[in-house]
């Protein structure tokens, strides 16, 4: 009975071994530009640059800032 078997399993691995590769019609991968990324700016530049002059305004974004730093050291050291 094994020895069927084991006959069995090498006829179907040698005819699966015969048969052709079948032709797949895949479009060659395109390589995506490189993107214009903005440049990183300090938070005072670009408050100046937005004409940002209340200090409560700027004070709120400097909270937010200092809590999003925050936040990403915590994840840092996160396990």
């Amino acid at each position: 009975m094994m020895k069927r078997l084991r006959l069995c399993a090498l006829i179907v691995a040698t005819l699966t071994g015969c048969s052709p590769f079948p032709a797949l019609d895949i479009p060659a991968r395109t390589v995506t530009p490189a993107l214009d990324y903005p440049a990183i700016l300090p938070l005072d530049d670009l408050l100046a640059q937005a004409g940002v002059t209340d200090t409560t305004a700027q004070t709120g974004l400097a909270a937010r800032a200092a809590a999003l730093q925050a936040r990403a050291a915590a994840l840092r050291t996160a396990p």
